[in-house]
């Protein structure tokens, strides 16, 4: 089987920003319910968040900040294998074992040999190792052949969406566009990354091809496009 196919979904303001700011502190999703004239529509988001693919690639950083680590609930088991990318570690053992309960699979892609995940007896945890950087493509294929991971979506931050679109790794873009300006040159955006310094890194840059852009309630809207890897 080749690599995943794969889809890029957030929800981003109209200039880009994925958080309302460039601390841990501010949570998008917390924070965009507090602002009228977009907390309205914010739930047509969840609901296109629940028809994604039922595997998804995240980091362990977006799954401490919404709370895996200090989680004592007994979560409802999703049909939904979770691919988290996982290097500092953000997860600690408690992360691990509440994530091992509430998906179906949980891969933990890691460089650090001491990462929590090595030490859980859930039969439902692979741990996937890398020695000094996490080879995406090589991931990828890996996930697709090893692991019959056919469609993946992405919801990682910019900095990682930076690096799987310049690698080719981004088929498909599903852009949920909250009608909000943030704004700030530090707060995070759709993508993120090193900016390109030369002429002669252009070939980094994706064009994209539209496939539908539908307008949604309360002045949101979806915006899907193709990739053109080509």
């Amino acid at each position: 089987m080749p690599r995943p196919i794969t889809t890029l979904f957030l929800l981003a303001s109209v200039d880009g920003k994925i958080s309302t700011g460039d601390t841990d502190a501010m949570d998008y999703d917390r924070d965009l319910r507090t602002i009228a004239g977009v907390r309205e529509g914010l739930p047509q988001y969840y609901d296109l968040e629940r028809r994604t693919d039922l595997a998804s690639l995240n980091t362990g950083k977006v799954m401490a900040k919404i709370g895996a680590n200090e989680r004592t609930d007994e979560p409802t088991r999703i049909p939904v294998t979770f691919v988290i990318v996982d290097n500092e570690p953000h997860l600690t053992a408690r992360g691990v074992e509440y994530l091992s309960k509430w998906v179906e699979r949980l891969y933990v892609v890691t460089t650090n040999p001491s990462h929590p995940s090595y030490s859980s007896q859930a039969t439902n945890v692979t741990t996937i190792p890398c020695d000094k950087y996490v080879d995406f493509p090589a991931l990828f294929q890996r996930l697709g052949e090893e692991y019959g991971i056919d469609r993946l979506t992405i919801q990682s931050g910019g900095t990682l969406n930076a690096a799987l679109v310049r690698a080719g790794l981004v088929d498909h873009l599903s852009i949920v566009l909250a009608p909000v300006l943030v704004g700030g040159k530090d707060t995070p955006s759709l993508i993120g990354g090193e900016s390109l310094h030369a002429v002669g890194e252009l070939g980094k840059v994706r064009a994209l091809r539209l496939v539908a852009a539908d307008v949604l309630q309360d002045s949101y809207l979806h915006l899907r496009y193709d990739v053109r890897n080509d």
